[in-house]
């Protein structure tokens, strides 16, 4: 799929963004692409990638309920669905669990089936807020687009920083949910 869209005569930013918007690649793939096949500076590429990425979630977030109702009528479309749908569902836990820096940290592991998409479903499922889910899943993607940057730029060593600096905003994330809760007891 990615060899169709290389071979398109379109502008490589607009190739970028697009493989950037495309569910299971993501940024993740965006972002090798737009550095080692283009050229691009690490930064461009990982704005291009950030942008391509963010794009499909407001139209899940705001229209992904009803267009599943709508479609669903249709047989193979409903199994379609009912697959997103318990994809999302079981990865939903640890989000409901943490809420804004769950949503976030799922999004930010650059694996597949944790970024933007999935995220977006998740959000919806969890009956998340548009403007919460819209910057916890945007940070995740910053995130993530860093995490991928910096593996694609700096190999190993760079698996290693992006490493360090996910477990630090778990680390935080944690903390700060922690420190959230003992509040919320003291004012018990």
């Amino acid at each position: 799929m990615l060899d169709s869209i290389l071979d398109l005569n379109l502008a490589k930013e607009l190739i970028v963004v697009l493989i950037s918007a495309l569910p299971i690649f993501e940024l993740r793939a965006a972002i090798p692409v737009a550095i080692a096949t283009f050229d691009f500076p690490w930064y461009y590429a990982l704005l291009l990638a950030v942008i391509g990425n963010m794009l499909p979630v407001p139209i899940i977030l705001l229209f992904i309920e009803s267009a599943a109702k709508l479609l669903s009528r249709i047989p193979v479309m409903k199994k379609f669905f009912d697959w997103v749908y318990s994809v999302a569902r079981k990865r939903s836990v640890r989000v409901q669990k943490y809420k804004f820096f769950g949503l976030m940290l799922f999004v930010a592991v650059p694996l597949p089936l944790t970024g933007a998409w999935i995220g977006s479903l998740i959000a919806v499922l969890l009956g998340i807020g548009f403007k919460h889910a819209f910057f916890s899943i945007l940070a995740g993607v910053v995130i993530a687009g860093i995490i991928v940057t910096c593996l694609t730029l700096l190999g190993w060593a760079g698996a290693i920083i992006a490493g360090a600096a996910l477990l630090g905003l778990v680390v935080f994330g944690f903390f700060k949910s922690g420190k959230n809760k003992q509040d919320n007891q003291n004012l018990s």
